[in-house]
């Protein structure tokens, strides 16, 4: 389906100093570099950070998106995110797991197993996750208040 083919560009500039600069206009610029283990520092995005990050924002996204057509209404949604980078047995550098924490804040009417369910299905449906190699997995704490 044509309707499902989207293209997305971005620019990365190197500035110096293992740092560049990531730009996709009309978006602000984000500075980018490696992390302090690869000889970089700590001020700025790293890839590893920016992919974990866009496993959680996918996650926080996919979610909304099922909660909304489910109907289901939920009052907060806070996440963490832990990539982990290793270096698995003949292969390079590569996160191997991502473990997303949302804490997700309802109403004490919101039925919680499809609650639960809904939670089930954004982490099978994130399409980052499902363009990784590594596990991702969603471990929520639901807050009834």
């Amino acid at each position: 389906m044509a309707d499902q083919v989207h293209h997305y560009e971005t620019t990365v500039e190197w500035t110096d100093n293992w740092r560049g600069v990531l730009t996709a206009p009309p978006r602000a610029a984000i500075a980018t570099g490696a992390p302090p283990e690869f000889s970089g520092t700590a001020d700025v995005w790293s890839p590893e950070h920016l992919c974990v990050a866009a496993v959680n924002a996918c996650v926080m996204l996919t979610f909304a998106t099922i909660a909304t057509n489910s109907k289901v209404a939920f009052r907060s949604y806070v996440s963490t995110a832990t990539g982990t980078l290793e270096k698995p047995e003949g292969r390079g550098l590569e996160i191997t797991r991502v473990i997303v924490k949302p804490r997700i804040t309802v109403a004490p009417d919101v039925d919680r197993a499809k609650l639960e369910r809904i939670v089930q299905m954004a982490e099978k449906r994130c399409f980052v996750s499902n363009s990784l190699k590594g596990q991702v997995r969603i471990e929520p704490e639901i807050i009834v208040e």
